[in-house]
Order: C-alpha cells, then sequence, then structure tokens
C-alpha cells in the first residue's frame, strides 16, 4: 500500500473501500455508489467469503432486464420474488393509487404498500434499495368485480423494503478526518474516491476534475462544461450521487422539471441535488418559450412557479454539458456554434456561473491505467457527504479571506462567490488553508466565470465589453 492508503485506512477505515474491487464482472451492471456499497457491506461482514456470497445476491436479486420473463414466472409460480432496483413511486390521483416502478423488469404500474411510502419518502423521487414484491391476482379480480371502475394494473405489491444508504453519517467526523491530509493528498483521495487515477491528471487538470462535484455540494450553482467525449462527465454524475437526475438529449417538459399540474407534484428541480442537461444540443423543449422563461427565472435566485404552484424554492443546481470536436490545434470551430439556440441568449448565458474547460481533462481509455486503484472513500458515503454539505455555506470564509479586483457585475460576484464556496468545501471542508493555497482555488473559480464573460463579450460587445476578471487572496 502507499502512504496515502495507510493514512486513508487509519482516518477512515469504517468507509474506505479498495478501489481495484469496484472493478468487477460481478458489480458492473450496477451505479458505482450501489456496488460499493454492496462490496463494503459484504467484505466488511466476511472478508473470506463476501465474494461468494456478493455474487449470490447480485445473481439472484439483480437480473439482467433480457431475462424479465424469468422473473415474472417466478413470481407467479412462487407468490413472491426479491429485487435490486431504483424503486420509484408515482401518485396516480384520479385513482386514488401509489403506482410503483420497476425499472428493471420495465414495468410501470404495480403496486406498493402505503406504510413504505410513508416510511421512505424518497422513494418518490426514486431510491435504491433490496425490495420483496409478493404476486396478488386476486387484486386484479377485486377490482374487475367493481365494474365500471375498471383499469389496468401488474399485480406485484412491494411489501418490504430496505433503502441502500449510509446510517449515522458524522459530517464532523469528514471535516476532522481532513486534517490528517496535505491539500494535494486530499485532493487524490477525492479523485480516488470518484473512481479516477489521480496520477494520470496535473495540478490544474485535478482542480478542474473536482469542479465537477462543486453543484452535488453547493446549492443554486449553474455550470456548463465542454469537452470531447469519453472524459468522464455524464460517468460522475449518473454514479456518483443518488441525488441527481440527468436528462441525456431528447424532449423535456415544464411538468418533468418543475411542477406537474395534472398530479400536483414537483418535478426533479424541486426535489433533486442538480439536474443535468447532457449533450445540450440535442436537448429539446415541449413548449421552448416556457421552459426557457422558467428557467431564467429559477436560475437568478432559485424561486420558480407554475400553474397552481406559487412561489416555490429549491437549492437545485443545473449542469449544462456538451460534446465538442478537438483539432491539433485545439476546439474545432467556435465555441458558440456547440451551444443549442437558447443557451447563445446572453440574457441565459449570464446567469450560468462558469464554464469548465472540459477539452483540457485527458480521456480515460483504459481501466489499468485511468482508474482509480488504491483506497479511497466508498462513493455512497461520499453522495451522503455532498449531500449534506449543502447545508453549509462558505460565502462567509470567502468574504473574508477574498478580494474580487476588477470590473465585476453583479452576476460576475455572485458566479465567483458560489463557485469557490463550493470548492472550498472540496479541498478545505475544515476550514484551513494558507494563502498559497487558497490562491490555487479561487484562480480556477475566477478563470471558469472569466470563460463566460468572454463568450457574452464575443455574443454582444456593445453590451458585454472585454473586460479582465481577477481576485487576490488578503491576509
Amino acid at each position: 500500500m502507499s502512504s496515502l492508503d495507510e493514512k486513508v485506512l487509519k482516518v477512515f477505515s469504517d468507509v474506505a473501500v479498495d478501489k481495484l474491487l469496484t472493478r468487477l464482472e460481478v458489480v458492473s451492471r450496477l451505479p458505482r455508489f450501489i456496488a460499493e456499497y454492496l462490496i463494503s457491506k459484504y467484505y466488511r461482514s466476511d472478508p473470506v467469503n463476501w465474494m461468494k456470497k456478493l455474487t449470490k445476491v447480485i445473481e439472484g436479486y439483480y437480473p439482467d432486464p433480457r431475462d424479465k420473463d424469468k422473473v415474472l414466472s417466478k413470481a407467479k409460480r412462487e407468490g413472491r420474488i426479491t429485487l435490486i432496483d431504483e424503486y420509484k413511486v408515482v401518485v396516480n390521483l384520479k385513482k386514488n393509487m401509489y403506482f410503483l416502478h420497476i425499472p428493471n423488469l420495465q414495468i410501470y404500474d404495480a403496486l406498493v404498500s402505503e406504510r413504505i411510502v410513508s416510511q421512505y419518502e424518497r422513494i418518490l423521487s426514486g431510491l435504491w434499495g433490496v425490495g420483496v414484491l409478493e404476486y396478488r391476482p386476486e387484486l386484479v379480480e377485486a377490482v374487475m368485480a367493481r365494474g365500471r371502475d375498471k383499469f389496468s394494473f401488474t399485480p406485484l405489491v412491494l411489501v418490504e423494503f430496505e433503502p441502500f444508504q449510509v446510517y449515522n453519517i458524522d459530517v464532523k467526523v469528514f471535516t476532522e478526518g481532513r486534517k490528517a491530509f496535505t491539500m494535494w493528498e486530499w485532493i487524490d483521495l477525492l479523485i480516488k474516491s470518484i473512481g479516477l487515477n489521480p496520477l494520470m491528471y496535473s495540478r490544474r487538470q485535478k482542480l478542474l476534475l473536482l469542479t465537477r462535484l462543486v453543484p452535488l455540494i453547493e446549492g443554486n450553482v449553474n455550470l456548463m462544461e465542454l469537452g470531447p467525449r469519453a472524459t468522464g462527465k455524464t460517468y460522475l454524475y449518473r454514479n456518483i450521487s443518488y441525488y441527481t437526475r440527468i436528462y441525456a438529449g431528447g424532449t423535456i417538459s415544464a411538468a418533468r422539471l418543475f411542477y406537474d399540474a395534472r398530479l400536483r407534484l414537483l418535478g426533479d428541480i424541486g426535489t433533486r441535488d442538480s439536474v443535468i442537461f447532457d449533450e445540450i444540443a440535442k436537448i429539446r423543449f415541449t413548449n421552448p418559450d416556457e421552459v426557457v422563461a422558467k428557467l431564467k427565472d429559477y436560475m437568478v435566485d432559485g424561486f420558480f412557479e407554475r400553474g397552481q404552484l406559487k412561489r416555490a424554492h429549491s437549492d437545485c443546481s443545473l449542469v449544462f454539458m456538451g460534446n465538442i470536436e478537438l483539432g491539433y490545434e485545439g476546439i474545432l470551430g467556435d465555441i458558440t456554434g456547440y451551444l443549442p439556440s437558447f443557451m447563445r441568449d446572453t440574457a441565459f448565458l449570464d446567469r450560468i456561473h462558469g464554464l469548465l474547460p472540459g477539452w483540457e481533462l485527458p480521456k480515460i481509455l483504459k481501466s489499468d491505467i485511468h482508474l482509480a486503484r488504491g483506497y479511497g472513500l466508498a462513493v455512497d458515503y461520499l453522495s451522503e457527504i455532498l449531500h449534506r454539505m449543502r447545508a453549509y455555506s462558505f460565502e462567509a470564509l470567502v468574504e473574508q479571506h477574498v478580494e474580487l479586483l476588477g470590473n465585476y457585475t453583479i452576476r460576475d460576484e455572485k458566479a465567483v462567490k458560489k463557485l469557490l464556496s463550493g470548492l472550498l468545501k472540496l479541498v478545505f471542508p475544515h476550514g484551513e488553508f494558507d494563502n498559497r493555497e487558497l490562491m490555487e482555488v479561487v484562480s480556477i473559480a475566477v478563470e471558469l466565470r472569466q470563460n463566460i464573460v468572454n463568450i457574452l463579450s464575443e455574443l454582444a460587445p456593445y453590451e458585454f465589453p472585454r473586460k479582465r476578471l481577477n481576485a487576490k487572496v488578503l491576509g
């Protein structure tokens, strides 16, 4: 083991995991935060036979979607089945029913015990766990007997549920643990924790990589990243947090994003920590004028309204990601050419806090070179830490130690402080640093906003004249 591995095990023994194990074929179909949760659980309970037990559980409880009919046949034959999945409950007020989504079986109209919905409210927005489903054909017969109230559903009922989550998390233990590491040891630990090999990144690239985590740890951050394929953009948001929703192209409605007036349900912006718009060039809105207007309003201060919903607030962060083509001399074409039309609106673009230059990050191509090995924090633990640290603001620390220099607008100032607050939570969660270390982080935050300022100047040079943002560390 490296000296960093030894330190990680000493300080975070209960939540450290060997990242090499997460590449096992048996867990390859699971999101990383679920895979590491299960590996940690079974390895700690039985270091000798854990692999055999884990394999048996996944093979038995997480079937391949192609085996759907075999699973349903077993339910019919035995009366109950146990499955690992991301269960989601939706409310149907017209029928006065809760319907259960079981994605792995492509079932969207099963049933669920109301006790489970009351006990685990997060299941309304999707929750991974082990569920016991009973086959109850008599329920269909009872509904059919009611005559005029006919409606169809799958007679599987979720009667028992154990969510996958980390219990008894103490953020103070995490922040105190940071004191045992130097700044760059800590950054390497975080990079290993998200599954990547820190040796493949320069110091600058490491800070850029960590910036991807800012929307997960800081509320109401609007971040854009443009970069080539295979740099891990989508992978990170899909595998590092329970609390994200990714739209990978396709058509998006105001109901899904903000509020469904028909079902009286909050959309993803009201229930998630971060909403990620992947492949932004392929994003379409059902009603572009309504959705873009509401997004612009929301991006200012986190408030939104729709229909009967008046003045709701959320701290959900927004991430806009796009693929670009690189040539030998850099980006092919103008950056704005990779943006959809609604993002070329300067009023919209000005509300984005920073542009992450993903074109500077290396492609992740070979597992034995680019992926992590050795010990890092378990992703399910890190996910929960990021979620809980959203409740803390480091903006007072920014005010105390950083002076912004240059012709900052109110939005420029807000953007840099938001980005910097998130970066400080990641790099200095214990609130301790020297001026040199702090300046390295400050420079990244200022640069990301400068990238937005530069694009605004290109799009509307008279409204947004060229300027240079700067900052210095006080004291």
